[in-house]
């Protein structure tokens, strides 16, 4: 199982940077087409609209590499994450489901299948990793299997 676990991590942490990777080409791909198009929206001015995009593709580049590198110590040390870092997760998993809703009506049916594969493959490793994890597996680890160990006296008639 341990196996298992680790290959669906190891998975959805390159798949992520796949996706890392084309989010910042695509969004600098669009930054470069407005600045080349002296484009505006609502008046703003073109430059910004550029530097506005490569900070974007920035952000967002980064926040899928940091998903992705949170999967990878998973995989490596076949621990799940805790606190902060599971939020942050689970974080990558919303986005993915809201991006997928408006890849529908924006790009098309493609683009909502691959968003839902990557949010599947999210979710598939935030639940093997899950809670039961944090708990020992053996909670008889330590006592003899007599149970000669145990202190407490039987209370049952």
């Amino acid at each position: 199982m341990a196996g298992r676990r680790r290959a669906v991590a190891a998975v959805t942490a390159s798949v992520l940077t796949v996706e890392a990777a084309v989010l910042v080409g695509l969004n600098l791909f669009l930054g470069k087409v407005a600045d080349a198009q002296q484009m505006s929206l609502a008046g703003i001015e073109p430059r910004a609209m550029t530097v506005s995009a490569v900070i974007g593709a920035v952000l967002v580049g980064g926040y899928v590499l940091s998903c992705a590198a949170i999967l990878v110590r998973t995989a490596v040390r076949d621990l799940p994450p805790r606190g902060f870092w599971r939020i942050v997760l689970i974080s990558c998993a919303v986005v993915h489901g809201v991006l997928g809703a408006f890849c529908v009506g924006l790009v098309g049916w493609l683009a909502f299948t691959a968003m839902m594969a990557v949010l599947g493959l999210i979710v598939w490793s935030l639940t093997w990793y899950g809670e039961a994890m944090e708990e020992p597996a053996d909670r008889t680890a330590g006592h003899p299997a007599d149970g000669s160990g145990i202190s407490a006296e039987p209370t049952g008639p």
